[in-house]
């Protein structure tokens, strides 16, 4: 339905030359008797025609060329609005589409050769997984899904440091572990990693190994055992949600090939670095930020600035068209200085988008959670897998816009009924796959004969909302927004919901019970594809 307005638009530019001024957008009217579509493109052209909105709009619907199969009427409304009412018979070949494509319906090659990647998670290997990586995860992977679904070839990244004081912390600490278990006295430090997830890999190495390592360096077996144990877990923990990353980026290597110092020397090249105080600084008061900022400090350590601005220039000479990074909202003031170094550089630093996510709370009942853990101090991601089952986890995760802080309750996510938006949105599903039984049973099958019978209002409002489906995924990708196709889907949902109460299939006319049943087989692939994307199981009974 959109698309035919825009290509309508399209051609009567060619007509009104003045309609090439704006970009005319076109959207859903909030109440359904002011049309399918509106736009407000004559209030935009007002100012520079100098004319009254409403002559601009008459002047527009006399050139439109309709297909009055198509547009069924178009009415001026208000200050200048132009409204559009789709025919019905129009309206309901979407089902044949879907029906057609089925699992591609939705999907679009719009950025079919391009090629994407998705960073995110991105935690060091120092412990398990917990909440807050967790919405870091589901966010990324499900925005991958998005780009995929608009014809992007996506890679899925995890950018992590083995590397540095943390991870000699990390093997300090594992070998105390394993030294407590022989019976040693252990003043362990406050600052050493408090989890017992040490203490469960300290077992293992005693049940294999014994005493063999009482004498090791903890900076060569018992850190290299801690990060491949941990690193065992997180990627166990993302396969319960079903990710899967494509590339694991070790920061250090940046330092091994060369490319940190590579950095380094550009800079210098540039003049766009200079010494003070015994550390490197970045002009970046040169590249449009505010204030000059450290790359190296005095103690020869780099900043984080430094490895990032190498390891975007990498990822950009690796040739992909769309760099995406995900960051909680504790990166909001610092990743401006990298896009700013990257561009110094002569690299398209536009093609860097960074998406910054709020953290969240465990509630239950709205009351905050501490969940007791024996991993430590914080709520790790499979325990609240365990707690609400992976689909929930997923959907609770990116069912609000990355923007906003994310209370999670547990107490609804564990309800059964229509309260929970999972529940209602897969019940939705499970519900059409029984009706299909249950019609398959009476020898009744999907028809796209009698489709024009489908004319009831609450029919022609479900199917109206099928049509949105392809734009709602292109908008939710472009915009990194995977709440948008949440909203869409619960909102498809409940009118699904509404027809199933009040358009009866059994005890109906063959001909209207059969494009009942083409429209309910339509919402079922539509559901299931959005669920898909969302990483989400769409189960037939519940």
């Amino acid at each position: 339905m959109k698309k035919y307005l825009e290509k309508l638009f399209e051609s009567l530019s060619n007509k009104l030359s003045y309609l090439n001024e704006i970009e005319v957008q076109f959207s859903i009217p909030a109440v359904s008797e002011h049309g399918d579509y509106s736009t407000n493109a004559a209030m935009l052209l007002a100012k520079s025609l100098k004319k009254n909105p409403r002559a601009i709009a008459s002047e527009i619907i006399d050139n439109l060329e309709l297909d009055k199969n198509i547009i069924a009427k178009v009415e001026l409304a208000g200050a200048g609005f132009i409204n559009f009412f789709f025919h019905p018979d129009y309206t309901t070949k979407i089902i044949s589409e879907i029906l057609q494509k089925d699992d591609h319906f939705g999907k679009s090659n719009k950025f079919e050769g391009k090629r994407a990647n998705v960073e995110f998670v991105s935690a060091n290997p120092t412990g398990p997984l917990t909440v807050g990586h967790g919405r870091n995860a589901v966010i990324g992977d499900t925005l991958a899904n998005l780009l995929e679904s608009i014809g992007y070839d996506v890679d899925r990244e995890y950018y992590f440091n083995n590397a540095g004081r943390q991870m000699r912390v990390l093997g300090e600490s594992l070998k105390l572990r394993y030294l407590e278990l022989f019976g040693d006295k252990i003043d362990f430090p406050a600052d050493y990693y408090q989890g017992d997830y040490l203490i469960d890999i300290a077992r293992k190495i005693k049940e294999e190994f014994g005493e063999k390592y009482r004498n090791e360096d903890p900076l060569n077996y018992f850190k290299q055992r801690a990060e491949y144990e941990i690193f065992e877990d997180i990627k166990n923990t993302l396969s319960r949600l079903k990710i899967e990353m494509k590339n694991f980026f070790n920061e250090h290597s940046l330092y091994e090939n060369g490319n940190i110092q590579d950095v380094l020397n550009a800079f210098k090249d540039k003049n766009l670095s200079y010494d003070k105080d015994g550390a490197v600084w970045l002009k970046l008061s040169e590249l449009g930020n505010e204030n000059d900022k450290v790359i190296v400090k005095s103690t020869g350590e780099p900043t984080y600035r430094l490895p990032d601005i190498a390891y975007h220039m990498n990822k950009l000479e690796r040739g992909y068209d769309l760099v995406v990074d995900l960051f909680g909202s504790d990166h909001n003031a610092t990743y401006p200085d990298v896009i700013a170094g990257v561009n110094a550089l002569g690299y398209d630093g536009s093609k860097i988008k960074v998406v910054i996510h709020q953290f969240v709370t465990i509630t239950d009942g709205g009351e905050k959670v501490k969940m007791s853990t024996r991993k430590a101090n914080f709520i790790t991601l499979d325990e609240l897998i365990d707690e609400v089952g992976p689909d929930v986890v997923r959907y609770f995760f990116i069912m609000r816009n990355v923007s906003s802080h994310l209370n999670f309750d547990i107490a609804l996510a564990k309800k059964h009924n229509e309260e929970n938006p999972v529940f209602y949105l897969q019940y939705a599903h499970a519900r059409i796959c029984s009706i299909l039984r249950m019609t398959e049973e009476q020898n009744l099958a999907a028809s796209q004969e009698n489709l024009s019978l489908l004319s009831s209002e609450v029919e022609q409002s479900l199917i109206k909302k099928l049509h949105q489906f392809e734009d709602v995924i292109l908008y939710s990708a472009e915009s990194f927004e995977p709440n948008k196709l949440t909203s869409y889907l619960e909102e498809t949902a409940a009118l699904f919901h509404k027809f199933y109460t009040e358009c009866r299939i059994l005890g109906t006319e063959k001909n209207l019970a059969e494009a009942r049943i083409a429209l309910c087989e339509s919402v079922k692939i539509l559901l299931k594809n959005g669920l898909s994307i969302l990483g989400l199981n769409a189960p037939e009974k519940m």
